[in-house]
């Protein structure tokens, strides 16, 4: 379907247009100048500071609003408790969506935004790239053209390092992926410390596991997440840009000799495109597919695509 709006017609969202989405900046400042919006802009992720003006000035105040009302209760539930409460934990965002799609510009551009509110919160942002298998284990477990898909990842090391975040640990490790490589990288992490906002973003975040006959509690990711966003686009518009994408990469940081993708810089143009087709149809299509899109109707805000890459459409879980 072209709109959120007409997938379903009893539906838990409210629906808005871009236009009056940007409405509800209210006074909420821009923050951001147009140098700082290019350098978090990703490739083929045009965003400018009139979209960041449309969209997500008006996110970062209903985020402002969330988190408050997080606080709020936190402070309840401790006077209920008699004060025995554990000690306030990090607001969590979970954010999905396909590859391509654009997770990672709004994962930094709303990572900035929040940081940057009058009360200076601290906020750290991981991605999931870093808990996939390494690529021997996917080898050897013929996962290779899996990957990126649920059974990619090592699902115990993401629930740990969650729990770790939401129960309030300190210094607690995330590892790091290399897009260059292509893999995990060895013994290299990212320690995150206690933070008021974490933004964890992913294909999966909002992905459920089977759940057990006995009623056993079996954890999600999405069990740790306060609250949630998926970005979305028409499929055939995430198809066009992974293409333009990887066309562009061949280009650029596929030349690079260390490239797991080096081999591609070599061939034809007409090569190269029939091998993108083929990554995207093979893989990326599929686990949009069976894993990705089904996972949408999950999320609490939904951030809907056009052809330029800007927001054209705003769902909002109702309260």
């Amino acid at each position: 379907m072209d709109q959120l709006a007409a997938t379903v017609k009893y539906s838990p969202y409210r629906f808005f247009t871009a236009e009056r989405w940007a409405e509800f900046r209210a006074d909420t400042p821009l923050t951001l100048t147009e140098d700082e919006v290019q350098r978090l802009s990703s490739l083929y992720d045009p965003i400018d500071l009139d979209e960041v003006r449309r969209i997500y000035l008006s996110l970062s105040r209903l985020l402002s609003a969330h988190v408050e009302a997080s606080q709020l209760l936190y402070r309840q539930r401790k006077t209920f408790f008699n004060g025995d409460e554990a000690n306030k934990t990090p607001y969590i965002i979970g954010m999905a969506g396909s590859v391509a799609v654009g997770k990672s510009t709004t994962a930094r551009v709303l990572k900035e935004l929040l940081a940057r509110w009058p009360s200076s919160p601290k906020v750290d942002l991981v991605t999931t790239d870093g808990f996939l298998l390494p690529n021997e284990v996917l080898r050897r477990e013929n996962l290779m053209e899996r990957k990126g898909f649920p059974d990619s990842y090592d699902v115990g090391a993401l629930l740990r390092f969650l729990s770790a975040i939401k129960s309030g640990e300190p210094n607690v490790r995330a590892p790091l992926y290399s897009h260059l490589t292509y893999d995990v990288m060895p013994g290299e992490y990212i320690t995150v410390d206690r933070p008021d906002i974490l933004i964890f973003e992913g294909l999966n975040v909002l992905q459920p596991r089977d759940l057990p006959r006995d009623g056993k509690f079996v954890p999600f990711l999405s069990d740790f997440f306060d609250f949630s966003i998926y970005i979305d686009a028409r499929e055939e518009l995430i198809h066009s840009w992974y293409i333009k994408r990887f066309m562009k990469l061949r280009e650029t940081a596929f030349r690079n000799p260390e490239s797991f993708f080096h081999r591609y810089s070599q061939l034809s143009e007409d090569a190269a495109r029939a091998i993108a087709e083929g990554l995207w149809g093979n893989i990326n299509l599929k686990n949009l597919r069976e894993n990705i899109l089904p996972t949408r109707p999950r999320a609490d805000l939904i951030l809907r695509k056009g052809p330029d890459h800007r927001v054209e459409e705003v769902a909002l879980r109702k309260l």
